[in-house]
Order: C-alpha cells, then structure tokens, then sequence
C-alpha cells in the first residue's frame, strides 16, 4: 500500500479535475437547461447557483484560484443542502439519505476539502 502514496497527488489532481467538471455541469444544466427539460428563470436563485457552479466548477477543474473557488463552491452547497433538501425540518428528513440531499453534501465537504488543501500538480495556477 505504500506505493499507492506515490499516486496520491496525481489522484488528487484527478479528484479535483473530474469533482470540478462535473459541478459545472450541473451548473451548465441549471443556465442553459443543458442534459435537463426544465430551465429555471434567469436571475432566480436556482439560476445563480448554476452560474456558481459552472464557472466555480470550471476554475475547480482547471486549478484557477482553486481556494477562492472551492470554498464558494462548498458555501453554496451547504445552502443548497440546508435550504432546499432539509428545509429545517427537525425530523427523519434531516438525514441526506431520507431528504435527497447526499450529493450537496458530498459536494459541500469536498470542496471544503479542496479549498483547505488548494490546486496542486497540474493546475492553471497556484493557491
């Protein structure tokens, strides 16, 4: 197993790569009712989240003031987590599991996690 630590920082830069391309497709999706049916109204708070992840989860993706961005990424997450899937309800659908919110959530800590450990090898610029 030691010789997998000699991988760590190019599946990092794979984690950020790929966590970042697939945020900003969510956010292409929300902007441009792209891979969806629906679009909601520009301007609209759902429509600011996508314009959040998508160029977030671009400069995620490219390792451009990869802190700043990850740490906006994550912020936007918990609100989304908070606001639209548990909704302050203080009962069984706290639990991302019963309220749909697994994905925010994972989001939210991954990019914490990003933002706390910056862009590393093979990104646009550095933190």
């Amino acid at each position: 197993m030691k010789k997998l630590q000699n991988f760590s920082e190019y599946a990092y830069a794979a984690l950020r790569f790929m966590s970042g391309w697939m945020f900003a497709a969510h956010g292409a999706s929300k902007m441009y009712g792209a891979f969806t049916t629906g679009q909601p109204a520009a301007g609209s708070q759902i429509w600011i989240g996508g314009v959040i992840e998508l160029v977030g989860g671009l400069m995620i993706a490219l390792g451009f003031r990869t802190r700043w961005a990850a740490f906006l990424c994550s912020g936007t997450m918990a609100v989304a987590y908070v606001q639209f899937h548990w909704k302050w309800q203080w009962n069984s659908n706290f639990l991302p599991v019963a309220n749909k919110g697994e994905l925010a959530v994972l989001y939210c800590f991954l990019f914490l996690y990003i933002a706390c450990r910056g862009s590393g090898k093979f990104s646009v610029g550095r933190d």
